[in-house]
């Protein structure tokens, strides 16, 4: 993290946030929405060192003894909420490491700030503690709250925040960003773009990723062969796809991209819009076998199978559906 300057995209919460500072408009609460690894974290740091900067810079200087800090997260008046629980923020975080610490004035800055990461995760009693400090905070102090949900806050919260949601960055920043910064040939970039979706955070995860390769192999080889695969060697298919359990997204996401592939070619005939341009042999080929409501169908059926898994329907169950509907479209 190095200022909003080195933030890819988001230049509209980047000017709303930079003009707070220059015209000395601060609130003393901000929600940054949206999805994991989106640069809600950046944008949040880059902020808090902005307004704890010696040189009072809009960007945050990086060579003051503040700044330094802020850098390597040691900033005294930067504090990040820590809580023990994995899923749940609770009241006693919020007491111990918020409330009762607030009154005490800044260290050695013009503010207090605090960073709530996955503050989604908060519990209603520790909404409720929080929202007393957020109705009458010391004027030193500036809470941001970064979450993928802004919807599971109370309505009292969000009132007296101001809300950023955060967008998805354009597919040539990205795609820029990956060919400049990490050196990628345009067909990887692309393939990182697409499975980005608008998210950085995503796009820099695939792009140091050894594990991405191996997925996106064994999900197109499946796909390659899933006409031929008789239902007693389905179990075999279920049983490998198990193996990346923990990255079922993107397994989901990559036969997605290859399905909507094979529907561009279909339509079009033109090898140039596709995202597997190496696989364009087997792409015209399930083109010329299967009817567009069919494709679709099985688009539909791969969203459907991620929302199951969201709401922890068995995994081998929904494995074993979602691959009947790919054979039999």
């Amino acid at each position: 993290m190095a200022g909003f300057s080195s933030i890819i995209g988001h230049e509209q919460i980047k000017e709303h946030l930079q003009n707070a500072i220059s015209m000395n408009k601060i609130s003393h609460a901000y929600i940054f929405d949206g999805p994991d690894q989106s640069g809600k974290m950046s944008l949040a740091k880059s902020f808090a060192m902005a307004l704890q900067c010696e040189q009072q810079s809009t960007e945050g200087c990086m060579e003051c003894h503040s700044c330094k800090q802020a850098l390597s997260n040691n900033q005294p008046d930067i504090i990040y909420l820590q809580h023990e629980k994995p899923n749940t923020i609770s009241v006693d975080d919020i007491r111990k490491q918020i409330n009762n610490d607030i009154v005490i004035k800044p260290y050695a800055s013009p503010y207090k700030i605090y960073i709530i990461d996955e503050a989604e995760k908060m519990n209603q009693q520790a909404q409720n503690a929080l929202l007393k400090t957020i109705e009458e905070p010391p004027t030193y102090a500036i809470l941001l709250l970064l979450t993928t949900n802004a919807d599971a806050f109370l309505p009292t919260i969000l009132s007296r925040c101001i809300r950023l949601n955060i967008k998805p960055v354009s597919n040539q920043k990205i795609h820029s960003f990956l060919v400049k910064e990490y050196h990628f040939s345009d067909d990887k970039a692309d393939i990182c773009t697409a499975f980005a979706q608008g998210n950085v955070g995503k796009a820099i995860q695939l792009a140091n990723s050894e594990d991405f390769n191996e997925i996106k192999n064994s999900a197109l080889q499946l796909l390659k062969r899933i006409k031929e695969i008789e239902l007693y060697e389905m179990m075999e298919a279920i049983k490998q796809i198990n193996e990346y359990k923990l990255e079922i997204n993107d397994y989901f996401d990559i036969m997605t991209i290859w399905y909507r592939d094979v529907l561009i070619y279909k339509a079009t005939s033109d090898a140039n819009s596709l995202i597997f341009k190496d696989e364009i042999y087997n792409i015209k080929k399930q083109a010329s076998k299967s009817s567009y409501e069919g494709i679709e169908r099985i688009i539909k059926a791969l969203d459907k199978a991620k929302r199951r898994l969201n709401a922890n329907v068995n995994f081998n169950l929904v494995i074993e559906l979602l691959l009947l509907t790919i054979k039999e479209n």
